[in-house]
């Protein structure tokens, strides 16, 4: 059987955004969330038309149950968004392309799911050690307390940015990393 050019550039095509979507999950690790989701997410963000949770499925070779949690998951988070099309019964996904937009996402996302608990925890042990007497609790409270200050800092840089329009920001923070 032969293959005619169309063919073998389809092929190739389909093999640099199936690196792609491995690459994202595995980053996705780093990022705090699964390999799978992260997956998932590529995928619909490089896919130009919704796909299906079966087409998600085969892209990817992962089950139902791996499919609907992570598709629920992503969906949760706001990073992507169930479509119907007109005369069909599956839901169909898709992703926010807008790399300003997923990161302002993304940021919302982690300050809420990571760093405001963290700053519950700080601020509650701070609370809780401040009146004992001793060295060792002095030196705990202290180093709680400045914890607690520098996550809200934090919190209110990330809340800043994510709320901010890229035109906005952008402009402002270049001069500061050159």
């Amino acid at each position: 059987m032969t293959t005619s050019p169309g063919q073998t550039d389809q092929q190739s095509f389909h093999a640099v955004r199936d690196d792609f979507v491995r690459s994202w999950g595995a980053l996705g690790t780093a990022w705090g969330i699964n390999r799978t989701m992260a997956m998932i997410h590529a995928l619909l963000m490089v896919s130009p038309e919704p796909l299906c949770t079966d087409e998600v499925m085969e892209a990817l070779q992962i089950s139902r149950g791996n499919a609907n949690t992570n598709l629920r998951e992503l969906v949760s988070w706001g990073l992507i968004h169930p479509e119907v099309k007109p005369g069909e019964r599956k839901d169909y996904f898709v992703a926010e392309k807008d790399a300003w937009r997923i990161f302002c996402i993304v940021t919302r996302e982690r300050k809420r799911r990571e760093t405001e608990p963290a700053l519950r925890v700080l601020n509650d042990c701070a609370a809780r050690s401040e009146a004992f007497g001793t060295k060792e609790a002095e030196t705990f409270h202290r180093q709680m307390a400045e914890l607690a200050e520098f996550v809200e800092l934090t919190n209110s840089i990330m809340e800043r940015v994510a709320r901010s329009e890229r035109s906005q920001i952008v402009p402002r923070l270049l001069p500061l990393l050159k």
